[in-house]
């Protein structure tokens, strides 16, 4: 059976070009029945009919104090949650998003090529990806580091590229329970180059897959 994903790409703060060519990738995908929306009343409904909730580059507040009881709802009864790239500058008034998402970003260097590092090879988000994983992409730093509470999946190696700031342990992609329902989030996806990259493809498909209860 084809899991059924809601994204939601609401922005009200910066907006990333890249967001029709995710919303498209993801269709193209062919593993999900997809529902994409910017609507936050959509978030206010019934949302058990959804396998997982995508937050793909959502930026600001999105979210009403409605959907947000109904998301927090959804995620603690069993459903699941993505988060893609800028889903880590969202809700920022909302605590328990935080706690949902696992960190929040605070800055990124520029946009440039570096080195990511697979640390669970045996995750469906990371299975088949090379050992060491040159990317180009906006290299997130957080406001706390996951590890702990978190599956961390990817890490940056900070001295493959300038500007990062969270030393040598620096998740890049995690998964995680909260309460009945699964999580991941990766910072990865910037442009909308990374949308027809093979590895990338295959690191987002496998994630959403796991944050949709697809078997590992």
């Amino acid at each position: 059976m084809t899991s059924r994903l809601l994204i939601f790409t609401r922005t009200t703060d910066y907006r990333h070009d890249s967001i029709p060519a995710a919303v498209d990738a993801v269709r193209a995908l062919g593993r999900f029945a997809v529902e994409h929306t910017e609507d936050p009343a959509d978030l206010e409904r019934p949302l058990d009919g959804f396998a997982a909730v995508v937050f793909l580059s959502t930026s600001g507040d999105v979210l009403t104090p409605e959907g947000r009881g109904r998301l927090a709802g959804y995620v603690e009864s069993g459903g699941g949650f993505a988060g893609v790239h800028a889903a880590a500058c969202t809700e920022h008034g909302w605590p328990y998003y935080g706690e949902l998402l696992g960190a929040r970003f605070t800055r990124h260097p520029a946009y440039q090529p570096g080195r990511a590092v697979v640390e669970d090879a045996g995750h469906p988000a990371t299975r088949g990806l090379p050992a060491v994983w040159d990317v180009t992409d906006e290299w997130y730093d957080f406001d706390a580091n996951p590890r702990g509470g978190a599956r961390v999946l990817l890490r940056a190696d900070e001295t493959s590229y300038e500007g990062g700031r969270m030393g040598e342990d620096h998740p890049l992609a995690w998964c995680r329970r909260q309460g009945d329902g699964r999580v991941f989030y990766t910072t990865l996806g910037h442009a909308a180059d990374a949308y027809r990259d093979t590895d990338f493809l295959a690191h987002l498909g496998g994630g959403l897959a796991w944050a949709a209860g697809r078997p590992e």
